[in-house]
């Protein structure tokens, strides 16, 4: 039955998880997600699930992409560079057609990096940090109750498309508290898909885990998996063409008559959308785009900010690095710049600031 709780967002992530009827979980510790970690440990075995401290980021990702193979919900989360480490599970988990979910609770970098809030990672989810041609959808939640609402659309969505999902949250996220609605569990059946590996029959196609593109050359098995479609790159094409068109969502606030436009996902939002409000009781005419798709990015959103002048990104890092997506937005027509901070949102009165700056 569903329940208002208060609750940390990383254990929000967790529990709408498990609701969600992921029954497998496979992941190690870093700063500031292990609080999944620690949850799963003891409420996962409570709801008859497998969880399993790996040894590695790397060997988390390919047991989950062997549960998933099985049919079963399953799920993974770390932080930027253990990320980074589960690059190449995740190429293989879309060079093999299975759905899965990764969480990625960001904290600022390069390279080691540090354990405060950031949002450094944009660029490696949104454009494919492994081998090949491939996209994930990225999904960027903005409290504790999109935490939980994201986890469940995760699952959702990997399913719909037989892909893996990634969830874009931070650690401003992850650990504030909030009161946040979880929804009823869901049975998830295993053996509800045709293409889960499991044992056959004699006579019975053998049922395999390989990358698609051999697969699509095998007749038979394209047949019964893939609409009879044997030509990959048609294939392939076509999966992201319906990704890209269906999936866009965002937030827009106040952007009809805006003459700058703010567009900032996650905490950055939070921060972005209390200053459009200061910005217009000084009769500033500021407004907002959300993102809570950060793949497929959400150009459909920038249709409604037809008067805007300027375009500003609000992020946690040095180099603004969602510019480039709101230039091919919108095409170039109009200035787009960066406010942006290694360690926190920047406050308010600077986003202010840097915007009127942008119309002269």
């Amino acid at each position: 039955m569903a329940e208002k709780v208060l609750i940390k967002g990383n254990e929000a992530l967790a529990e709408a998880a498990l609701r969600a009827g992921a029954r497998f979980y496979s992941g190690y510790p870093i700063t500031p997600q292990t609080e999944i970690l620690e949850y799963l440990a003891w409420r996962m075995p409570e709801v008859g699930g497998f969880f399993v401290q790996a040894e590695s980021e790397l060997c988390g990702i390919n047991m989950v992409m062997g549960a998933a193979a099985t049919g079963a919900r399953a799920f993974t989360t770390s932080s930027g560079p253990g990320y980074s480490l589960k690059q190449e599970g995740i190429s293989y988990l879309c060079a093999n057609d299975l759905p899965a979910v990764i969480i990625d609770v960001m904290r600022i970098g390069s390279g080691l990096g540090d354990i405060f809030m950031g949002q450094g990672d944009y660029w490696q989810i949104t454009r494919g940090g492994g081998h090949g041609d491939y996209h994930t959808i990225v999904l960027a939640p903005n409290s504790v109750q999109e935490n939980v609402d994201m986890a469940v659309l995760a699952f959702d969505l990997a399913e719909k498309y037989c892909h893996p999902v990634i969830i874009a949250s931070d650690a401003g996220i992850g650990q504030m508290m909030e009161p946040a609605e979880l929804p009823d569990f869901v049975e998830h059946d295993i053996n509800k898909f045709e293409w889960a590996v499991r044992g056959t029959k004699d006579g019975e196609m053998v049922r395999y885990c390989q990358n698609v593109y051999y697969n699509m050359w095998n007749d038979a098995y394209a047949e019964k998996f893939y609409g009879g479609c044997t030509d990959y790159p048609t294939y392939l094409t076509n999966k992201y063409n319906a990704m890209t068109e269906d999936e866009q969502r965002w937030e827009s606030y106040q952007t009809e008559d805006a003459e700058v436009v703010l567009v900032a996902y996650g905490s950055s939002s939070r921060i972005a959308k209390e200053t459009v409000d200061i910005a217009r009781a000084e009769g500033f005419k500021l407004g907002l785009i959300r993102p809570i798709t950060l793949w497929p990015f959400p150009k459909k959103a920038f249709d409604e900010a037809k008067a805007a002048k300027a375009f500003a990104t609000v992020e946690v890092n040095i180099l603004g690095q969602m510019q480039d997506d709101v230039k091919l937005a919108i095409d170039n027509r109009a200035k787009v710049g960066f406010v942006g901070d290694f360690f926190k949102v920047p406050d308010p009165e600077v986003i202010i600031e840097y915007a009127k700056g942008l119309l002269k």
